[in-house]
């Protein structure tokens, strides 16, 4: 990890919907923390300015040039922060140099990924050189797979306080969701699709549940892509956009904390529609939706007004369960839309987070639970607006 260095966290991308959001969020809560040393970093000298000046942040906020198509000035950026904090997505267009540069540079970083293969391809690409620099690199720090990663961390955590064990099936149903995904989420989601078609290897790696864990496969998974009615929930249930990505990176966690989960652990994700012939009809028309993959959607640097961020939530549902008929439930929700203003907040602590609370977190590719665990899931409740209940 870097040390004695000008800042501890550049947002790179500030000038785009979200690294504004995360900008605007840290001059809010952090603004009287002379303890915190940030910057805004983007291409654009006038349009950082601009930004700094719309978000109220304090005149003298350090703003950093730097450019993907300028190496040199991409360098110059991470030699003088400890943790880069990127939203400029599709992360397989615009973040392998700098998750290369970064991994060898030693410099700590997180984003917004939601793209498994990509991921796939940086995990063996880079790993060994983050570990040996001391660079933390964290992907998928947002909606994606931020509520996922921490609810079955600590789901399991309570299982073991309540059973003495931990639960070798998990459920995640959302209950419950008002808001858009973000621009930015359906570019990298129709990136991935684009890049899959063309390669049959990174279809391969699209449809393994385990692509994020190199040389370890563990229990058959779930293959939730069609609606079913679920008798102890009383609902229809249909496929989650989400749940490519985030059951990816859940089961990379249970690997990186050495099969805590258990070996034989399995997890889905599905959407909650309602009972009876309504809740059906919903369910085959969210399945049947194409939106994420069309032109009709949010497009990267466009965003829902802050009436609609504010107004937007999320509420997830986790149920675990064993043979024995043990069942331990768990809520975690979040006060803002999912794919902006509760994202930007995610994303802004769990860079806190890593920077000040996760020292003794080595070098490497991680995801957020082994990273940061509880110390984070402190963060997110004190500061960014989730909670999480047991029922």
């Amino acid at each position: 990890m870097s040390t004695n260095k000008e800042f501890d966290i550049i947002i790179y991308g500030a000038t785009g919907f979200t690294g504004r959001l995360v900008a605007e969020y840290l001059v809010k809560q952090y603004s009287g923390d002379s303890s915190l040393k940030w910057a805004m970093a983007g291409r654009s000298a006038a349009k950082l300015t601009q930004v700094r000046d719309e978000i109220n942040a304090p005149k003298n906020t350090p703003l950093v040039i730097a450019d993907a198509q300028d190496s040199s000035s991409i360098q110059a950026m991470l030699n003088r922060t400890k943790l880069i904090l990127t939203t400029v997505g599709p992360y397989q267009v615009y973040g392998s140099d700098l998750v290369a540069m970064c991994a060898k540079s030693g410099v700590d970083y997180v984003d917004l990924c939601g793209e498994p293969v990509w991921m796939s391809e940086m995990i063996p690409a880079h790993e060994k050189t983050a570990q040996l620099s001391g660079a933390r690199i964290v992907f998928s720090c947002g909606f994606d797979s931020i509520p996922s990663d921490m609810g079955v961390y600590h789901l399991q955590n309570l299982a073991k306080q309540q059973f003495g064990k931990v639960m070798p099936k998990i459920r995640c149903r959302v209950r419950k969701m008002k808001g858009t995904f973000s621009g930015g989420t359906a570019a990298s989601f129709k990136e991935t699709l684009i890049a899959a078609k063309k390669d049959p290897v990174k279809m391969k790696a699209l449809l393994n549940p385990f692509s994020l864990t190199p040389d370890y496969t563990g229990a058959e998974q779930p293959f939730g892509n069609k609606p079913f009615y679920e008798e102890d929930l009383g609902s229809w249930v249909t496929p989650f956009v989400m749940a490519v990505i985030n059951t990816r990176n859940v089961q990379r966690s249970n690997f990186l904390l050495n099969n805590a989960y258990g070996e034989d652990f399995v997890y889905d994700e599905m959407f909650m529609t309602g009972p009876g012939e309504k809740g059906e009809a919903i369910a085959n028309a969210m399945a049947d939706d194409k939106s994420m993959s069309g032109d009709d959607g949010p497009k990267p640097g466009e965003g829902p007004s802050k009436e609609e961020r504010e107004s937007g939530f999320y509420d997830l549902l986790y149920i675990g369960s064993d043979a024995q008929g043990n069942e331990i439930k768990l809520s975690v929700k979040g006060d803002r839309d999912p794919g902006y203003g509760s994202t930007s907040k995610m994303i802004a602590e769990t860079a806190i987070c890593l920077v000040k609370d996760a020292s003794n977190t080595k070098g490497g590719i991680w995801t957020t639970a082994p990273a940061m665990g509880d110390k984070l899931i402190q963060r997110l409740q004190q500061k960014a607006g989730l909670t999480f209940t047991q029922e």
